[in-house]
């Protein structure tokens, strides 16, 4: 979750300085006088946005994939959060049936290893 965390931060980061840049071109643009092909302070800034971006870009591209990557090894522990959390809820309200049944912590996590340690390793 951490460098899932760092991954939007980049992402973010690198499409806000494609804004700025997008941003300083236009405004260049705007308030150029006579021919833009003269403008040689222009042509320059045009030249180092065009790298600028083009690293960016792939910055966030791999950014991105990366973050992909992480959200499907997420979903890969989802199934086992599903059955751990239906089987505390179950040992949790089964004193709502009797009495009886009112178990501690302890003994849920007895039940919950013991449950791992017999159950089928999946892929």
């Amino acid at each position: 979750e951490e460098e899932k965390g760092k991954l939007v931060v980049q992402i973010a980061d690198g499409q806000k300085q494609l804004s700025e840049i997008e941003d300083k071109i236009l405004y260049m643009l705007a308030n150029s006088t006579g021919n833009i092909l003269d403008d040689e302070v222009l042509i320059a800034t045009l030249a180092a946005s065009k790298t600028t971006s083009e690293q960016i870009n792939a910055q966030v591209a791999q950014a991105e994939e990366t973050k992909t990557k992480i959200d499907e090894a997420c979903e890969g522990y989802r199934p086992v959060a599903t059955r751990g959390s239906i089987l505390y809820f179950v040992v949790a309200n089964m004193g709502g049936v009797d009495p009886m049944y009112q178990y501690s912590l302890q003994y849920f996590i007895k039940l919950f290893n013991l449950c791992m340690e017999k159950s089928e390793v999946s892929d």
